[in-house]
């Protein structure tokens, strides 16, 4: 109870003389959070908990049918002169407690009173269901008595012997990760295909299945109840969950980060023995579900249950760990108190926490974990609308309609019929409508300067891509890699006897020729032609032996460097012919090929281009500057290099059916950089790196607008 509360408050006679007591069967826990002491009320019958500070527990506490709220508030007064509250306080405190089921009257209508904050609370917490459209929660039955009767035999494993194993179990299991990782980020892509997706959600409802009974088993061994489990709707995927909120009664804080994190310790444990099961299988049912479990284990730890940004296991392991309840709750209210004191000048408010330090931890919290949420659910949003475009347009509507328009409307109300603000309305209006104004005018008419960028690879440019023209063995590389040659020098020297052997056939053919000619031209002038015809031929077969054996001898077709790096590993080896074995460059002038996805063509097209970069993965510190912008005015599909596409580790979706990971799935449009001689580092040919288009400046507003058009036409074409 905050110590700044007014001492009297001019609503203090409608309690005063009230007789109030807590209900009948309420719990009393203590608990201490960042070294001060809490109590809290836990009403059994409805589940519900309620975090009382020790100077209003002291209060309630006295509260009895012989004495009035007056008589207790006046003894508190003079037992805690220092540390009691003022009467607005105490109504505050006695109408969160009324409307919490905690409080039980000596009047008849108590009971009907009762019924009717009951169903007041159904009513609201079915409200909350349907309008919370991703997360509905549907509970089925009470575990509670199987839990008991079970946790002898699961309770072993739950101490320090589990601890043991599951510590063994999870390395084990990560070595085979580590050594069969490309394997695993393979199979990945198969992962939403049509044939394996009743498999994913096989995976997806064992593995939450067993998260949900770690948590309830954990919070049983702890001496915790759990009386509701039943199925939630997660994104319309039915998966289980349970109630473990009897944790939060428990006075140690790592028994209750202990129950938060259960779920996620079996998920691990379990995935662990999934990657087990996965290796040792050969491609079928078992290996894809084992694999399943993996990969929704993996990322549903990371996205949902670790991440304390949204309300799940991490949120209240963190909400523990910084002895902060309520974090979400009380984020939200120093914000609203910030806004309140700072934008509209109340100044008798009551402070969220008397410490700057935890101020500035919640109001980080808040900001981060809205625009976290608004981040993952728009994700998750246009994740189902590629799949269903009607669901998806109902859930952005429910979301749209409970993140802006029910809130905007009770800003509105409150702004215009608010107590809070009776001498304040005038500059909470004023002020509200400056910000809005001055929010839209940043956003719509102050230019910020814009870039995009595409990825790409540094080329020299000029180069010959050096093919054998003879089939042969590698006998001997006659140039190292790296080196500097001239054109016409030696490279490599091939060897073939089969092309000795055909010289010599074609040779004694020619001559076998020459002889029947002479012998025709003196005695059988008829056959002159046909053999004239064959010698031709028999001359061409010679030249063209000749010309082979001379190729065998690999020769530089230009001045520059030899690049060769994987030749010695040829060595020995039969090349056949048009095989490619190196390249030649000329170091002193290079060009960057980038390739333009659609979504950014227009830019090149419409928009001033004034300057452009390249920056290389590993040099990011050097800008290599570019002069001269060569854009081709056509689609292209073949990449510059299979390094940009999926296949080499670029970002270019690439055609599956292209062994060579060359052909792009989507065409784009090729601009090609003149790198500038003055760029001062040493530059390499194949580099992969990004080249950033800097253009003309834009307010944001413009740019957000054409992105998301951009977005409803590419992927719903809207």
């Amino acid at each position: 109870m905050a110590k700044s509360s007014p001492t009297f408050s001019e609503s203090w006679y409608r309690v005063a003389d009230q007789n109030i007591r807590l209900r009948t069967g309420i719990k009393v826990r203590r608990q201490n959070f960042r070294g001060e002491r809490w109590f809290v009320l836990e009403n059994p019958f409805s589940n519900q908990f309620f975090r009382l500070r020790p100077a209003a527990y002291e209060f309630v506490s006295r509260l009895s049918r012989n004495r009035t709220v007056e008589e207790v508030w006046k003894e508190c007064l003079e037992v805690f002169p220092e540390e009691s509250a003022g009467q607005e306080e105490v109504i505050r405190l006695l109408a969160q407690l009324y409307h919490s089921n905690l409080l039980e009257y000596d009047v008849a209508n108590d009971a009907q009173q009762l019924f009717e904050r009951y169903k007041k609370r159904r009513h609201k917490e079915v409200k909350a269901r349907f309008t919370n459209i991703m997360f509905m929660r549907f509970p089925l039955f009470n575990p509670d008595r199987f839990l008991v009767n079970s946790l002898p035999f699961v309770g072993k494993l739950l101490g320090r012997a589990g601890a043991v194993i599951w510590i063994l179990v999870v390395v084990a299991a990560l070595k085979l990760v580590i050594e069969n990782w490309d394997a695993l980020l393979n199979q990945s892509q198969s992962v939403l295909s049509p044939q394996n997706l009743l498999l994913l959600y096989a995976g997806l409802a064992i593995i939450k299945t067993l998260h949900e009974f770690g948590h309830a088993y954990f919070c049983r061994k702890f001496g915790g109840e759990v009386h509701v489990m039943g199925i939630m709707l997660l994104i319309f995927t039915p998966i289980p969950y349970m109630d473990a909120t009897s944790s939060w009664g428990f006075r140690s804080k790592w028994k209750r980060i202990l129950v938060g994190a259960a779920g996620m310790i079996v998920e691990i444990f379990v995935a662990a023995i999934a990657v087990f099961v996965w290796a040792k299988t050969a491609p079928g049912t078992v290996h894809n579900l084992a694999y399943n479990m993996i990969f929704v284990a993996s990322v549903s730890t990371v996205l949902f249950n670790a991440n304390p940004l949204l309300r799940f296991d991490g949120y209240y392991i963190l909400s523990d760990l910084l002895e902060i309840p309520n974090l979400h709750q009380r984020a939200a209210n120093q914000l609203k108190y910030f806004f309140k004191r700072h934008v509209y000048g109340l100044k008798d408010l009551r402070r969220p926490t008397d410490s700057r330090k935890q101020a500035f931890w919640l109001t980080f919290f808040g900001i981060a974990s809205n625009i976290y949420r608004i981040i993952v659910f728009s994700g998750i949003i246009l994740f189902v609308a590629d799949r269903f475009l009607l669901l998806g347009i109902i859930m952005a509507l429910v979301c749209l309609t409970g993140w802006i328009v029910v809130p905007l409307c009770k800003f509105i109300n409150y702004l215009a019929a608010s107590p809070e603000l009776d001498r304040h309305r005038t500059r909470a209006v004023a002020s509200t409508a400056i910000l809005l104004g001055g929010i839209f005018c940043f956003l719509q008419f102050v230019p910020f300067p814009r870039h995009f960028r595409a990825p790409g690879i540094l080329q020299a440019r000029e180069r010959t891509q050096i093919a054998v023209k003879a089939p042969g063995l590698l006998d001997e590389i006659l140039t190292a890699n790296g080196s500097r040659v001239t054109e016409g020098q030696a490279l490599v020297q091939l060897g073939n006897d089969e092309l000795g052997l055909e010289l010599t056939a074609a040779e004694a053919q020619q001559e076998e020729i020459k002889a029947r000619l002479l012998q025709a031209m003196k005695m059988e002038t008829a056959n002159l032609k046909p053999l004239q015809s064959m010698l031709q031929a028999a001359d061409d077969r010679v030249s063209k032996t000749l010309e082979d054996i001379e190729h065998l001898t690999v020769r530089a077709r230009q001045d520059g460097i030899w690049i060769a790096p994987s030749l010695p590993d040829a060595e020995g080896r039969w090349l056949a012919r048009g095989a490619a074995i190196g390249m030649i460059i000329d170091p002193s002038e290079f060009e960057f090929t980038a390739t333009v996805v659609q979504d950014d063509v227009d830019r090149l097209f419409t928009d001033k281009i004034p300057k452009a970069e390249v920056r290389i993965p590993g040099q990011a510190g050097e800008v290599i500057p570019i002069g001269a912008l060569n854009i081709i005015p056509a689609e292209q599909r073949l990449l510059p290099s299979p390094v940009l596409g999926w296949s080499g580790g670029g970002e270019i979706q690439t055609d599956m059916r292209d062994p060579e990971g060359r052909t792009a799935a989507q065409p784009f449009f090729e601009v090609r950089a003149e790198v500038l001689e003055d760029a001062g580092q040493q530059l390499f040919h194949g580099r992969s790196g990004k080249i950033r288009f800097r253009i003309g400046s834009q307010p944001l507003l413009p740019r957000w607008i054409r992105r998301l058009r951009q977005l409803l036409q590419k992927r719903y074409q809207l």
